[in-house]
């Protein structure tokens, strides 16, 4: 458990970056299997993970965030996260290459996201983590599975917690 002052995360790596989720957001990690492929969905979106009977909506973080994709590996894992959106949960598969840690941190020690200097949209970003070896990017999960895209990835079959 952590403190007023810490925030507790999942750490993930794709490819050489590493990147942080809150805690709070994780339902579960599950070991990689392929989705089931479904039509029409966003360029991100790779299909259906099922979770004890129920068909969740997966996407490839990677191409979320533009980054190139990846043949999946043993480390490979798919985080369920449950989002909250303004008008409902979403409840959602992720595909990271691979889970580093759980861990805090203080949040003094989180700084803003930069402006410039980066290759992704710096509005998916809460802040960053500096550590000898680089920097830890904190994602904020609920930008990044934005309203419209949710309605892309949930309005057909109902794939969505309500």
């Amino acid at each position: 458990m952590s403190s007023a002052g810490e925030l507790q995360v999942v750490e993930f790596g794709l490819g050489n970056e590493v990147f942080a989720i809150p805690v709070a957001l994780v339902r579960e990690i599950l070991d990689y299997a392929p989705p089931s492929y479904l039509p029409n969905g966003p360029a991100h979106f790779i299909g259906l993970t099922d979770l004890r009977g129920q068909g969740v909506p997966t996407v490839d973080f990677r191409r979320r965030l533009g980054l190139p994709t990846a043949d999946p590996t043993l480390a490979t894992r798919i985080l369920i996260l449950d989002v909250r959106l303004t008008d409902r949960l979403l409840t959602l598969g992720v595909v990271i290459d691979r889970v580093l840690s759980v861990t805090s941190f203080e949040k003094a020690d989180i700084e803003p996201a930069p402006d410039i200097g980066i290759s992704w949209n710096s509005e998916y970003i809460t802040g960053v983590v500096r550590r000898d070896t680089g920097f830890v990017v904190i994602v904020d999960a609920a930008r990044i599975f934005t309203t419209e895209d949710a309605i892309g990835i949930g309005s057909e079959g109902q794939l969505v917690n309500a």
